[in-house]
């Protein structure tokens, strides 16, 4: 398949002819009339001045347009619908704070909790918990059940307590209703028992808010009654607070200006005192707290109690719009009572939707998958804001249009933003989950897509996702890719909208459809190779010399190995596969939607032929399939000669800092060898004919002790790889070098399924190997969780110990679709 062509400017004149060069049309003009002296002469100098003009401003025309190119939206329909005030308006759309509530308005106030223990307090900063750090050492947190509609229950426990937080909503006028959290701290153990613990709970105005925004405060000496506020997004409301009566030792709060919503906790310590009476002392916050000349109306306002465990507090916000429709508070019993009825409804759907009871799995392993899935679903976040993106015809990064995005996070810890690899995988689950926030989600990441058919990979949007990242991660250039995985997502809804889908699945599918095609469209025009069929990930890099093998971050793999020396000749198997993908069910799509679709069908005939996969990726001596580039297995990291002094008997310069990469052997064009994950992207995506010889072969591989098979799951580099288990740089430890992925290893075991289900000559063995994987995942993963409390984002290879961050319920969660067997 050849490289589509990059489309131009629109036309400034008329069109131009086959001997134009440029970009804009050349006219040719009949010489003046003239005696063809001096005044000829002047006419052809203002002529030739002239075409050097109009030369130069097409040329910065033509610079502009390209230019704004990165950061201009397609032109089409949106595919997310605006959020409508029901029953998703409100939710935990904060992932990347223990407990935080918002609406999904791109102005939406935000609320939230955090605590801390004098007992932990040693001097030096305070230790007081609101985002989620791994520094923290909570020994465990997270959901045990949340639907993504109407309530959510999670557990943290901390040194000396255990923090249980619920809320439950009851939707009803015109934005999105009321609803109550509640939050109940007890000693970890009997000995605690009586610890002072302070538990925080603030509400805040957004970094944009407007004029009509606006919060105030109900307050008597120490003691707030309750927060007032209105604001676009949420009209007229009020938040109130209420302790447990008998544990209760003291009120305090805070009114502040907060420089922005990644400053909150920052500010909140700032308006920290002690306060000492006759038997106790307590840090308490200070009331009002406004600099010398500072707007004295608070955009932060922080309610402290200070109790002995056991307690509970209880948060109201009810809502001026649903006021008419209220019968009561939501509170005490009737909260008790809403609470209830929605666990039950949730463990009733749990079981409809995945049957693991019926499967024979325990009363732990329901809990344990239980809050796999409700870990996902309480990390999606609504999020608002623009990103940094960069193109080539830019000298500097330029800011995306604003934008929102309701979307799953990977880990709530490390990575509490979307990312576009990631999010495919999630769907899959959501999907099964509840098919309308899936939906939804996938729409809202395509209508991030530019003019181009470009989405960036990785979605910063506001200041507190932003305060989150490096600054050398934030710019996203528009040549890089990622793997389009939501074409995962769709191709599962699609398989079960059957073969008679509704209207609604249509119209669906008919929004989406104009971005899938620009999206497709954008990929064979960046990310092509030189061979007809081959593609090649861009934004590896050749100069990375303190890299042992330059990461393909692109590929969403970052340091499997690919061709040791990047250049144009690379052909990246896994790239090639999903471009297949991308044609099946862009083919699929139109038919359901009849739309012209035999292009993506003939390209998936091409791309999936046998024969041409072989002579482009199958390596022999592999024994599987391979990328294919300029290599050398001879590589290793060295730390460089200092260099000789300039003159005799003057001190040398010191070495260059950190190790740089050394090639003993020249590279050549050939395979490379690293028998992984990669490799086996024929059969993961399920291209491979169920009676292909290949498939014999990549199951050995996966059966291989020296290979890929270990007793807790396939591991990412084979024992037998050059590069196995090897640091990428002095500091970096392997990532995909050994370490056990979940979404890979899911994309195997669906597709052994497959294979098994589908005769030929390998269907008993993929029986057989499918069992054995699928065991081996559930046991360990479910192992590491009661063992830590955690899942995590990889597993080790040679003790199945989670490792990485955590928690790590974004594509790790899949294991509830792997106990269930519904791929």
């Amino acid at each position: 398949m050849g490289k589509a062509r990059h489309r131009g400017p629109p036309a400034a004149g008329p069109a131009s002819g086959a001997a134009n060069s440029g970009p804009y049309p050349r006219q040719k003009r009949a010489p003046p009339a003239g005696d063809g002296g001096s005044g000829g002469v002047v006419s052809l100098l203002v002529w030739l001045a002239a075409g050097v003009l109009l030369s130069v401003g097409g040329y910065l025309a033509y610079q502009g347009y390209m230019e704004r190119r990165v950061n201009t939206p397609l032109a089409a329909p949106k595919a997310a619908d605006p959020p409508a005030a029901d029953d998703r308006y409100w939710g935990s759309y904060r992932p990347g704070a223990y407990f935080g509530l918002k609406a999904r308005h791109p102005r939406s106030p935000v609320t939230g909790l955090m605590w801390f223990t004098p007992a932990m307090f040693q001097g030096g900063e305070l230790p007081l918990r609101h985002w989620c750090e791994q520094g923290d050492g909570l020994d465990r947190y997270g959901w045990l059940q949340h639907d993504g509609r109407h309530f959510g229950v999670q557990e943290l426990v901390d040194k000396h307590i255990r923090l249980e937080t619920t809320f439950v909503k009851r939707p009803g006028g015109e934005h999105g209703g009321d609803w109550t959290a509640r939050i109940k701290a007890t000693p970890k153990t009997d000995e605690l028992n009586g610890i002072q613990v302070s538990l925080l709970y603030y509400i805040a105005l957004d970094d944009e808010a407007g004029p009509e925004d606006a919060l105030a405060t109900d307050a008597a000496g120490d003691t707030l009654r309750a927060v007032h506020g209105t604001s676009e997004a949420l009209g007229p409301f009020t938040m109130s607070f209420h302790v447990s009566s008998g544990r209760l030792q003291r009120q305090f709060y805070l009114a502040a200006r907060a420089p922005g919503l990644h400053q909150l906790r920052e500010t909140a310590v700032r308006g920290f005192r002690l306060v000492q009476t006759a038997d106790q002392r307590y840090i308490g916050l200070v009331g009002e707290m406004f600099g010398a000349g500072a707007e004295r109306t608070p955009n932060f306002v922080v309610f402290q109690a200070v109790a002995a465990a056991p307690f509970e507090l209880e948060v109201r916000f009810e809502s001026g719009s649903a006021s008419a429709e209220r019968p009561a508070p939501l509170g005490g019993q009737l909260y008790d009572l809403l609470l209830a009825k929605h666990r039950e409804e949730f463990a009733r759907t749990f079981e409809r939707k995945f049957s693991l009871a019926q499967k024979g799995y325990s009363a732990e392993e329901l809990r344990f998958a239980q809050a796999a899935l409700s870990n996902m679903v309480g990390g999606i976040g609504y999020f608002y804001g623009s990103s940094l993106v960069q193109s080539r015809y830019n000298a500097e990064p330029v800011p995306y249009w604003p934008a929102s995005l309701y979307t799953a996070v990977p880990s709530r810890s490390f990575f509490p933003r979307g990312f576009l690899w990631d999010e495919g995988f999630h769907n899959l689950l959501l999907s099964q989950w509840d098919m309308e926030i899936s939906r939804d989600i996938v729409a809202h990441w395509l209508d991030l897509m530019n003019t181009e058919g470009w989405i960036p990979r990785e979605q910063i949007l506001g200041s507190e996702a932003r305060s989150k990242v490096p600054s050398e991660f934030v710019v996203q250039r528009n040549s890089n890719a990622n793997p389009p995985t939501l074409l995962l997502s769709l191709n599962a809804m699609v398989r079960r909208m059957g073969s008679h889908p509704t209207e609604t699945d249509k119209d669906y599918l008919r929004r989406l459809w104009p971005r899938l095609r620009t999206w497709y469209a954008w990929f064979n025009d960046t990310q092509t190779g030189e061979l007809a069929g081959s593609y090649r990930w861009r934004g590896r890099d050749p100069r990375a010399v303190n890299e042992l093998n330059p990461k393909t971050l692109t590929s969403g793999l970052d340091d499997f190995p690919r061709a040791s020396h990047p250049n144009a000749d690379e052909r990246h198997v896994d790239l090639r596969c999903w471009m297949a993908l991308a044609s099946s069910l862009l083919a699929d799509i139109g038919d359901v939607i009849d739309e012209p679709a035999q292009q993506y069908r003939r390209t998936f005939d091409f791309l999936a032929d046998p024969a041409r996969l072989d002579a482009l990726h199958w390596s022999e001596q592999l024994g599987a399939f391979a990328d294919f580039g300029l290599h050398t297995d001879s590589v290793r990291l060295v730390r460089p000669p200092a260099p000789a002094p300039d003159r005799p008997g003057q001190r040398p310069p010191p070495p260059p800092p950190g190790l740089v990469r050394r090639a003993d052997q020249e590279p050549e064009l050939r395979f490379v060898n690293a028998l992984g994950y990669v490799g086996l992207f024929p059969l993961l995506l399920q291209l491979l004919p169920a009676d292909s010889p290949r498939l014999g072969r990549l199951l050995d591989n996966m059966e291989d002790p020296r290979g890929l098979w270990t007793e807790f799951g396939l591991r990412s580099l084979a024992k037998t790889a050059p590069l196995y288990n090897r640091k990428n740089t002095e500091h970096d430890p392997p990532y995909w070098r050994g370490p056990i992925w979940i979404n890979i290893n899911f994309l195997a075991v669906r597709a052994l399924r497959y294979y098994g289900d589908t005769p030929g000559p390998h269907q008993e063995r993929a029986k057989q190997v499918y069992d054995k994987l699928r065991h081996a995942l559930v046991r360990n993963i479910v192992k590491e969780y009661k063992r830590t409390g955690y899942v995590w984002e990889q597993y080790n290879d040679k003790t199945g110990w989670g490792q990485g961050c955590r928690p790590f319920t974004g594509w790790s969660a899949l294991v509830v679709l792997i106990m269930a067997e519904t791929y």
